[in-house]
């Protein structure tokens, strides 16, 4: 019995290493045909591959988010140079337009100096009181520039003539108007239509209306509002049929015989910039002014 089983476990085991022996050679011979070694570099170059692909990939993306960024900050800066061109133009063309405008205003008030029948000196306004009911307008021209005391005053704005009051104070460079709001301010006056005499007054505020007094009841149907009040020309303080104002509030008391008319003054004292100072005593040459003109 068991000299047969020692001779089973000899014939399983030469099986065994016979089996054994086939596996290693065939594995030897797959390695001597060169598969295993061609599998590997399929591996090798398909790894290496991937890695390029990833390297590029990545590179890439770098590459082209260093572009945008580089472009985002050229088309920023090219945007914020055309903001700034852009901005000096629209400033360029709103002083071409003041410019115009002052253009075009300075020549109504040269042609409207010219055509007064008397003597007249052109001024600026450098300085006015705004609070005081007694306000006074200075001028930037003075006895250097023939301006005497008492001489009316009047402003062209808007195409329209108006009165703005009369010299009270002359120095040598610079003079004093008393506005015709100003409260002291007296100026005889008539009804445009009516021709009917009264007077005006100031109300002591350029915003506040101007005081007619001294029309009779009995016109008040004659009466409409936006009726023009001119100068009357007498006691030779103004000159004739200069507008004051229009009617803008007409009301009377029952004891009274007379109106209570207030008026908006012709000219806009707040917007007012130049004013045109009137020598009553002397006729304007004309002909000399057009001459320099031309000159």
């Amino acid at each position: 019995m068991a000299g047969k089983n020692h001779s089973s476990f000899k014939f399983r085991f030469s099986e065994f290493l016979f089996i054994l022996l086939i596996v290693i050679s065939s594995v030897m011979l797959t390695f001597s045909s060169g598969a295993f070694v061609v599998n590997f570099k399929k591996v090798g170059f398909t790894a290496i591959s991937s890695i390029e692909k990833g390297v590029h990939f990545i590179t890439d993306g770098l590459k082209n988010t260093v572009n945008s960024v580089g472009e985002l900050r050229k088309l920023k800066k090219d945007y914020n140079e055309l903001v700034i061109k852009l901005e000096n133009y629209e400033q360029m063309q709103r002083t071409n337009a003041d410019i115009r405008k002052e253009n075009i205003r300075l020549k109504e008030q040269l042609d409207f100096a010219v055509s007064l029948e008397e003597k007249n000196i052109p001024a600026q306004i450098i300085a006015r009181d705004l609070d005081n009911a007694y306000a006074y307008i200075t001028i930037n021209k003075g006895s250097v520039n023939g301006i005497k005391k008492n001489m009316p005053v009047v402003a062209l704005q808007n195409g329209n003539q108006g009165l703005v009051g009369k010299v009270v104070s002359v120095g040598t460079f610079t003079s004093q108007i008393m506005p015709i709001y100003n409260l002291n301010n007296k100026v005889s006056v008539r009804i445009q239509n009516t021709r009917d005499l009264g007077l005006v007054s100031g109300m002591g505020s350029q915003d506040n209306p101007l005081e007619m007094e001294y029309i009779r009841k009995r016109v008040a149907d004659q009466l409409h509002y936006g009726d023009i009040i001119v100068t009357s020309g007498e006691n030779d303080n103004y000159m004739r049929d200069i507008p004051v104002g229009t009617i803008t509030k007409i009301s009377s008391e029952a004891y009274s015989s007379t109106l209570d008319i207030e008026l908006t003054p012709i000219i806009d004292f707040a917007r007012l910039e130049t004013v045109i100072v009137i020598n009553m005593k002397e006729l304007n040459d004309r002909k000399d002014i057009e001459a320099g003109e031309e000159k």
